[in-house]
């Protein structure tokens, strides 16, 4: 598998994302996106800007958008460089996933060597349970089923972390630091992306991220490869 977890933002934030994105995918095939967590009335524009800006910043085959996420069922996830899922409000992704069968085809998917590229909510899903994220998306469909594809050794992942203003920036901090009784949480910021085969995890991007582990923040640096075992003690700190 190849998973690529991004933390938000425009194509001149995630241009180091992009181009890892680009090094892992075969550019000749088409890649599926899902922007199945925004709300449908705006998938044309999701789709626009997926052709516009976006991707502009790397070669990349045709983009093919779902609409429905019965749409997935019916589609081979093996004919495809890779699947790519945007932002929007995480409960209602992870909701249409679970309740339609797709989370665990995209499971499947990724433990046959898929790539996925998440961004935003599309990221969030793929650590251990995405009410990392309550603090700034609402689960207005008070859906309880809220773990992830748990595919960061046990920790959660959330995004757009101290891009915000300060009210924001303090709340999200607040709430990630009692969170993290619960499980470690990575927090990254827009500029950033996390890469991972499952043996390895990379931190890339322009900015400092964060861990937040029994109530303490720890600081990073960035562009910096771990092991598997390095990794877990790092966020086990």
């Amino acid at each position: 598998m190849h998973i690529i977890l991004g933390g938000g933002g425009s194509n001149e934030q995630t241009i180091i994302s992009n181009k890892l994105f680009e090094s892992i995918i075969d550019q000749n095939k088409p890649i599926l996106y899902i922007p199945l967590a925004m709300e449908p009335h705006r998938y044309d524009g999701c789709l626009a800007w997926i052709n516009g800006d976006e991707f502009s910043n790397i070669k990349h085959g045709e983009f093919v958008m779902v609409r429905d996420v019965t749409e997935i069922q019916n589609h081979n996830l093996g004919d495809y460089a890779a699947i790519f899922i945007g932002g929007g409000n995480t409960y209602h992704l992870l909701q249409r996933l679970k309740d339609s069968g797709a989370f665990q085809q995209i499971k499947e998917y990724l433990d046959n060597g898929g790539v996925v590229y998440g961004g935003s909510a599309g990221a969030i899903i793929f650590g251990k349970d995405i009410d990392a994220c309550l603090y700034m998306d609402t689960n207005d469909l008070n859906f309880g089923d809220t773990g992830g594809f748990d595919m960061l050794f046990g920790c959660s992942f959330t995004a757009h972390y101290t891009n915000q203003y300060a009210e924001k920036h303090k709340v999200a901090t607040e709430y990630l630091t009692q969170y993290s009784h619960k499980e470690p949480v990575v927090a990254l910021p827009e500029e950033n992306g996390l890469y991972t085969d499952g043996n390895i995890v990379k931190i890339v991007g322009t900015r400092p991220w964060y861990v937040f582990n029994n109530g303490e923040k720890k600081q990073f640096e960035p562009n910096t490869e771990y092991t598997k075992d390095e990794f877990i003690s790092i966020i086990k700190l």
